[in-house]
């Protein structure tokens, strides 16, 4: 059985959980409290050198942090995967787009105000993000104007990564209303069979 290492409200962590429901994957969890210090202590520093969550042991015991690679090697062989080659290298490419342009505005943003509750301590680093985390929501919204998901005709690993932190980007004071395209692939991912929420 695979164990996953998590802070429940991390969009990383959820990214993993969601993945296991869709595809009918067992798992046990255990919770490291990242406000506390507890991926920093020697004992979880020994499975992550990082000190980051979320990290997904395997039923080998061996360990994989960073969740977009726990994401993909998960999803290999799976209906969350496309066949068609060209289609795993842009899925990869909005995985990538996912860490580099989304997840340092809007992850953070929410980290600030929804876990830490402290959007007024954080108050000239939040305008500071606004305005790359909404770049990064236009640019998925033009995206999702023409298409029903990221890659090919379905659901795949590249949606899941960037569904995690978007769905939840009002809790880091992202204003979604003016994305209809956004909103509607909400919809279409939280109708999938054996979808789970944020906070289950």
């Amino acid at each position: 059985m695979y164990t996953l290492y998590e802070f429940a409200t991390s969009g990383n962590c959820y990214k993993l959980r969601l993945t296991m429901s869709l595809l009918g994957i067992e798992y046990s969890r255990k919770q490291i409290d990242i406000t506390k210090g507890e991926s920093r202590t020697p004992e979880f520093l020994r499975i992550n050198p990082n000190g980051r969550v979320p990290v997904l042991e395997t039923p080998d015991h061996r360990y994989l942090p960073e969740s977009n690679a726990a994401l993909w090697y998960l999803a290999m062989g799976s209906k969350l995967m496309p066949d068609d080659k060209f289609e795993q290298a842009q899925a990869m490419q909005w995985m990538c787009f996912e860490q580099y342009s989304h997840e340092p505005f809007i992850a953070t943003s929410r980290y600030w105000m929804h876990v830490l509750n402290q959007a007024d301590e954080y108050q000239a680093q939040l305008m500071e993000k606004r305005p790359k985390g909404y770049e990064a929501l236009d640019v998925m919204e033009k995206h999702l104007s023409r298409h029903n998901f990221f890659v090919g005709s379905q659901l795949s690993v590249a949606d899941i990564a960037l569904y995690a932190y978007t769905h939840v980007a009002h809790e880091g004071g992202f204003d979604l209303s003016a994305y209809s395209a956004i909103k509607k692939w909400f919809e279409r991912i939280e109708q999938t069979n054996h979808y789970i929420s944020i906070d289950q």
